[in-house]
Protein backbone atom coordinates (compact mmCIF):
# COMPACT_ATOMS: atom_id res chain seq x y z
CA UNK A 1 0.00 0.00 0.00
CA UNK A 2 1.27 3.26 -0.93
CA UNK A 3 1.50 5.83 1.67
CA UNK A 4 -0.01 9.24 0.91
CA UNK A 5 2.71 12.43 0.92
CA UNK A 6 3.10 14.06 3.87
CA UNK A 7 1.94 17.36 4.55
CA UNK A 8 4.14 20.23 6.01
CA UNK A 9 2.71 23.26 7.01
CA UNK A 10 4.48 25.87 8.84
CA UNK A 11 4.00 27.97 11.78
CA UNK A 12 4.15 31.11 10.41
CA UNK A 13 1.44 30.06 7.67
CA UNK A 14 -1.50 32.01 9.94
CA UNK A 15 -3.56 30.28 12.67
CA UNK A 16 -6.38 28.49 10.08
CA UNK A 17 -3.65 26.86 7.83
CA UNK A 18 -3.33 23.84 9.44
CA UNK A 19 -6.98 23.33 9.83
CA UNK A 20 -7.38 24.28 6.05
CA UNK A 21 -4.60 21.65 5.44
CA UNK A 22 -6.48 18.54 7.09
CA UNK A 23 -9.83 19.83 5.44
CA UNK A 24 -7.88 19.34 2.04
CA UNK A 25 -6.81 15.81 3.01
CA UNK A 26 -10.31 15.03 3.30
CA UNK A 27 -10.48 15.49 7.19
CA UNK A 28 -13.58 17.84 6.89
CA UNK A 29 -14.41 18.19 10.97
CA UNK A 30 -11.57 19.08 12.85
CA UNK A 31 -12.14 19.15 16.30
CA UNK A 32 -9.16 21.74 18.88
CA UNK A 33 -9.02 20.32 22.54
CA UNK A 34 -6.69 22.66 25.03
CA UNK A 35 -7.12 23.23 28.81
CA UNK A 36 -6.96 25.56 31.75
CA UNK A 37 -5.86 25.51 35.12
CA UNK A 38 -3.10 23.22 34.69
CA UNK A 39 -0.88 25.64 36.68
CA UNK A 40 -3.66 27.16 39.44
CA UNK A 41 -3.31 25.74 43.07
CA UNK A 42 -7.00 26.56 43.37
CA UNK A 43 -10.38 26.00 41.84
CA UNK A 44 -11.54 23.20 39.05
CA UNK A 45 -9.29 22.26 36.10
CA UNK A 46 -11.30 22.94 32.73
CA UNK A 47 -10.93 21.41 29.29
CA UNK A 48 -12.57 22.72 26.39
CA UNK A 49 -13.32 21.41 22.91
CA UNK A 50 -14.39 23.02 19.44
CA UNK A 51 -15.16 22.18 15.91
CA UNK A 52 -15.30 25.04 13.64
CA UNK A 53 -17.01 24.96 10.25
CA UNK A 54 -14.56 25.20 7.77
CA UNK A 55 -13.72 28.03 5.11
CA UNK A 56 -14.39 31.99 6.01
CA UNK A 57 -17.72 30.92 8.19
CA UNK A 58 -14.86 29.10 10.68
CA UNK A 59 -12.71 32.50 10.90
CA UNK A 60 -13.30 33.58 14.60
CA UNK A 61 -13.03 37.61 14.90
CA UNK A 62 -10.31 38.69 17.24
CA UNK A 63 -9.67 34.79 17.97
CA UNK A 64 -6.28 34.36 19.63
CA UNK A 65 -4.64 31.84 22.71
CA UNK A 66 -6.53 32.62 24.71
CA UNK A 67 -3.52 33.88 27.14
CA UNK A 68 -3.23 36.54 24.60
CA UNK A 69 -6.05 38.02 24.73
CA UNK A 70 -7.54 40.43 27.53
CA UNK A 71 -10.81 39.54 29.54
CA UNK A 72 -13.23 41.56 27.70
CA UNK A 73 -12.10 40.15 24.32
CA UNK A 74 -11.99 36.83 25.57
CA UNK A 75 -15.41 37.41 26.73
CA UNK A 76 -16.45 38.41 23.09
CA UNK A 77 -14.33 35.53 21.46
CA UNK A 78 -15.94 33.16 23.69
CA UNK A 79 -19.54 34.25 22.61
CA UNK A 80 -18.26 34.65 18.38
CA UNK A 81 -17.15 30.86 19.09
CA UNK A 82 -20.37 29.35 20.91
CA UNK A 83 -22.25 31.09 18.09
CA UNK A 84 -20.02 30.06 15.15
CA UNK A 85 -18.92 26.06 16.33
CA UNK A 86 -20.64 23.17 14.52
CA UNK A 87 -19.87 21.69 17.91
CA UNK A 88 -18.18 23.00 21.54
CA UNK A 89 -18.04 21.01 24.83
CA UNK A 90 -16.72 22.09 28.02
CA UNK A 91 -15.58 19.70 31.46
CA UNK A 92 -14.87 20.85 34.37
CA UNK A 93 -12.87 18.70 36.70
CA UNK A 94 -13.28 19.99 40.41
CA UNK A 95 -10.99 20.29 42.85
CA UNK A 96 -11.25 17.65 44.78
CA UNK A 97 -10.80 15.49 41.42
CA UNK A 98 -6.93 16.41 40.52
CA UNK A 99 -6.20 15.54 44.32
CA UNK A 100 -8.03 12.47 44.42
CA UNK A 101 -6.60 11.11 40.46
CA UNK A 102 -3.84 14.02 39.83
CA UNK A 103 -3.30 16.82 37.68
CA UNK A 104 -2.11 14.75 34.49
CA UNK A 105 -4.82 12.24 34.73
CA UNK A 106 -7.23 14.84 35.32
CA UNK A 107 -6.11 16.84 32.23
CA UNK A 108 -6.10 13.89 29.76
CA UNK A 109 -9.72 12.48 31.15
CA UNK A 110 -11.11 15.99 30.90
CA UNK A 111 -9.92 16.61 26.67
CA UNK A 112 -10.56 13.36 26.32
CA UNK A 113 -14.58 13.58 27.51
CA UNK A 114 -14.77 16.71 25.98
CA UNK A 115 -13.96 15.67 22.31
CA UNK A 116 -15.74 12.44 22.86
CA UNK A 117 -18.70 14.30 23.84
CA UNK A 118 -18.90 17.13 20.42
CA UNK A 119 -22.16 16.16 18.77
CA UNK A 120 -20.27 16.98 15.52
CA UNK A 121 -17.68 13.29 15.71
CA UNK A 122 -14.65 14.98 14.68
CA UNK A 123 -12.80 13.20 11.39
CA UNK A 124 -9.38 14.66 13.05
CA UNK A 125 -8.28 15.68 16.40
CA UNK A 126 -5.69 18.31 17.19
CA UNK A 127 -4.73 19.23 21.21
CA UNK A 128 -2.33 21.27 22.71
CA UNK A 129 0.45 19.40 23.93
CA UNK A 130 -0.69 16.39 24.79
CA UNK A 131 -2.27 13.28 22.60
CA UNK A 132 -5.07 11.94 23.66
CA UNK A 133 -5.89 8.56 23.21
CA UNK A 134 -9.20 6.28 22.68
CA UNK A 135 -10.71 8.68 20.54
CA UNK A 136 -10.66 6.35 17.14
CA UNK A 137 -9.97 9.02 14.91
CA UNK A 138 -6.41 10.31 13.57
CA UNK A 139 -4.62 13.00 16.33
CA UNK A 140 -2.00 15.51 16.99
CA UNK A 141 -0.35 16.96 19.56
CA UNK A 142 0.79 20.64 18.67
CA UNK A 143 3.52 21.72 20.97
CA UNK A 144 1.59 25.47 21.51
CA UNK A 145 -1.52 24.67 19.34
CA UNK A 146 -3.40 27.49 20.94
CA UNK A 147 -1.42 29.86 18.72
CA UNK A 148 -1.05 27.29 15.57
CA UNK A 149 -4.46 25.98 15.03
CA UNK A 150 -7.85 27.71 15.22
CA UNK A 151 -9.73 25.05 16.83
CA UNK A 152 -7.19 24.78 19.58
CA UNK A 153 -7.03 28.21 20.05
CA UNK A 154 -11.39 28.24 20.49
CA UNK A 155 -11.18 25.14 22.90
CA UNK A 156 -8.73 27.73 24.92
CA UNK A 157 -10.78 30.45 25.16
CA UNK A 158 -13.89 28.04 25.93
CA UNK A 159 -11.58 26.26 28.87
CA UNK A 160 -10.39 29.94 29.80
CA UNK A 161 -13.44 32.33 30.03
CA UNK A 162 -15.34 29.41 31.95
CA UNK A 163 -12.68 28.81 34.31
CA UNK A 164 -12.37 32.17 34.88
CA UNK A 165 -16.05 33.16 35.39
CA UNK A 166 -15.95 30.37 38.25
CA UNK A 167 -13.14 31.63 39.86
CA UNK A 168 -14.93 34.93 40.29
CA UNK A 169 -17.73 33.37 41.77
CA UNK A 170 -15.85 31.50 44.43
CA UNK A 171 -14.55 34.93 45.01
CA UNK A 172 -17.81 35.54 46.44
CA UNK A 173 -18.05 32.49 48.44
CA UNK A 174 -14.49 32.19 50.00
CA UNK A 175 -13.59 36.37 49.98
CA UNK A 176 -10.18 37.15 51.35
CA UNK A 177 -8.19 34.86 48.55
CA UNK A 178 -8.24 37.28 45.54
CA UNK A 179 -9.49 34.58 43.60
CA UNK A 180 -11.53 37.03 41.31
CA UNK A 181 -8.05 38.72 40.28
CA UNK A 182 -5.64 35.76 40.20
CA UNK A 183 -8.45 33.23 39.16
CA UNK A 184 -6.13 30.70 41.34
CA UNK A 185 -2.53 30.90 40.27
CA UNK A 186 0.23 31.57 42.69
CA UNK A 187 0.88 35.24 43.00
CA UNK A 188 2.30 36.84 46.12
CA UNK A 189 -0.91 38.23 47.47
CA UNK A 190 -2.60 34.70 46.74
CA UNK A 191 0.44 33.27 49.09
CA UNK A 192 0.17 36.02 51.64
CA UNK A 193 -3.65 34.87 51.56
CA UNK A 194 -3.16 31.14 52.05
CA UNK A 195 -0.70 32.05 55.30
CA UNK A 196 -3.12 34.82 56.11
CA UNK A 197 -6.34 31.97 56.49
CA UNK A 198 -5.20 28.85 55.29
CA UNK A 199 -6.68 26.52 52.68
CA UNK A 200 -10.25 26.58 51.64
CA UNK A 201 -12.54 23.94 50.60
CA UNK A 202 -11.24 25.05 46.69
CA UNK A 203 -7.87 24.62 46.98
CA UNK A 204 -6.13 22.03 45.69
CA UNK A 205 -4.57 19.66 48.62
CA UNK A 206 -1.99 17.55 46.57
CA UNK A 207 0.00 20.73 45.41
CA UNK A 208 3.08 21.39 47.50
CA UNK A 209 2.69 24.95 48.36
CA UNK A 210 -0.87 24.67 49.37
CA UNK A 211 0.38 20.97 51.56
CA UNK A 212 3.10 22.88 53.13
CA UNK A 213 0.35 25.77 54.42
CA UNK A 214 -2.11 22.90 55.49
CA UNK A 215 0.46 20.88 57.28
CA UNK A 216 1.28 17.15 56.45
CA UNK A 217 -1.37 15.40 58.75
CA UNK A 218 -3.83 18.25 57.12
CA UNK A 219 -7.08 16.71 54.91
CA UNK A 220 -9.03 18.63 52.59
CA UNK A 221 -13.02 19.50 54.24
CA UNK A 222 -15.11 16.53 54.07
CA UNK A 223 -17.71 19.22 51.85
CA UNK A 224 -15.96 20.67 49.22
CA UNK A 225 -19.27 22.33 48.04
CA UNK A 226 -22.41 24.00 49.94
CA UNK A 227 -25.05 21.53 51.62
CA UNK A 228 -27.29 20.52 48.48
CA UNK A 229 -24.48 21.47 45.68
CA UNK A 230 -22.76 19.06 43.48
CA UNK A 231 -20.43 20.65 41.47
CA UNK A 232 -21.34 18.44 38.76
CA UNK A 233 -23.22 20.56 36.08
CA UNK A 234 -22.59 24.49 35.76
CA UNK A 235 -23.89 24.64 32.45
CA UNK A 236 -27.49 26.18 33.75
CA UNK A 237 -25.94 28.63 35.84
CA UNK A 238 -26.61 32.18 35.02
CA UNK A 239 -23.27 33.50 35.44
CA UNK A 240 -21.65 30.47 33.54
CA UNK A 241 -24.44 31.30 30.53
CA UNK A 242 -26.52 28.46 29.31
CA UNK A 243 -24.85 26.35 26.52
CA UNK A 244 -26.77 25.85 23.50
CA UNK A 245 -28.25 22.05 24.32
CA UNK A 246 -27.51 20.77 20.77
CA UNK A 247 -24.21 22.35 20.26
CA UNK A 248 -22.51 23.10 23.71
CA UNK A 249 -22.62 21.15 27.09
CA UNK A 250 -20.60 21.16 30.25
CA UNK A 251 -19.88 17.78 32.10
CA UNK A 252 -17.27 16.04 34.83
CA UNK A 253 -14.11 13.67 34.37
CA UNK A 254 -13.67 11.23 36.29
CA UNK A 255 -11.64 8.28 36.53
CA UNK A 256 -8.59 7.56 33.59
CA UNK A 257 -5.59 6.21 32.70
CA UNK A 258 -2.29 7.79 32.28
CA UNK A 259 -1.17 8.88 29.26
CA UNK A 260 2.53 10.05 28.24
CA UNK A 261 2.30 13.39 26.63
CA UNK A 262 3.57 13.89 22.53
CA UNK A 263 4.99 16.84 20.76
CA UNK A 264 6.26 18.19 18.31
CA UNK A 265 9.06 20.17 17.04
CA UNK A 266 9.06 23.80 14.77
CA UNK A 267 6.71 22.68 11.96
CA UNK A 268 3.52 20.66 12.16
CA UNK A 269 3.78 17.55 10.03
CA UNK A 270 0.79 15.53 9.38
CA UNK A 271 0.91 11.79 8.57
CA UNK A 272 -2.28 10.63 11.06
CA UNK A 273 -2.09 8.76 13.93
CA UNK A 274 -4.70 6.73 15.53
CA UNK A 275 -5.65 7.83 18.93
Amino acid sequence: MLTPPRTVVRRDAGLYALERALQRRGFAHVAGADEAGRGACAGPLVAGAAVLPPGRRGEVAGLADSKLLTPAARERVYTAVCDQALAYRVVVVPADEVDRLGLHVCNLAAMRRALAGLVVPPDYVLTDGFGVDGLGVPGLAVWKGDRVAACVAAASVLAKVTRDRIMVELDDRYPGYGFAEHKGYVTADHRAALHRQGPCAEHRFSYVNVAAVAGRSARPPRARRPAGETGTDIGNSEPMGRPDPVRGTVGVALDEQLRQPALLGEDVVMEGGWR
